[in-house]
């Protein structure tokens, strides 16, 4: 699991508490910095929700792969709206939970949207993937499992 959520609680969008070493483990994560106040990142959601549907929902197997959003929302309220209305069925960090700023540090979140992939120890393996995204679909997914070094079933 990402050893960066240890300790942590996580949410589904239907709102019930799950524990990231479940469902993070053997897994490629994009951390997905981002908030409803902002215009690229409500233009770049939706890209990222049909990437992720691609891989995860539609995928046989699913693909080793899920996202946690981090939310740069200015309020709880706000951040469930975002969450709710435009983003897939990933995981989200409460808005509650102040380990949010303790991310943005660690990873040099200066602006949003940006989607963070990392490995099972929380080393990057890009810091471009709203790019890489845009640019190269689901093709990118493919080098980040090989740079994540773990249990692969990805056949695509």
């Amino acid at each position: 699991m990402v050893e960066v959520f240890t300790g942590r609680t996580l949410l589904n969008k239907d709102g019930d508490l799950v524990d990231p070493e479940e469902a993070l483990r053997n897994k490629v994560v994009g951390i997905y910095f981002s908030a409803g106040w902002c215009p690229p990142c409500r233009d770049f959601t939706p890209v990222l929700c049909d990437f992720y549907t691609e891989l995860v929902e539609e995928g046989e197997p699913p693909a080793q792969f899920e996202i946690v959003f981090v939310s740069s929302d200015k309020t709880s309220d706000d951040m469930v709206e975002y969450y709710h209305d435009m983003h897939g069925d990933w995981l989200a960090l409460p808005w509650t939970d102040d380990f949010r700023h303790e991310l943005k540090q660690r990873y040099k979140i200066t602006a949003v949207p940006k989607l963070v992939i990392v490995k099972e120890n929380g080393d990057v393996i890009t810091d471009k993937g709203r790019k890489q995204i845009r640019d190269r679909g689901l093709a990118c997914f493919r080098s980040w499992l090989d740079a994540a070094e773990i249990f692969q079933n990805f056949k695509g």
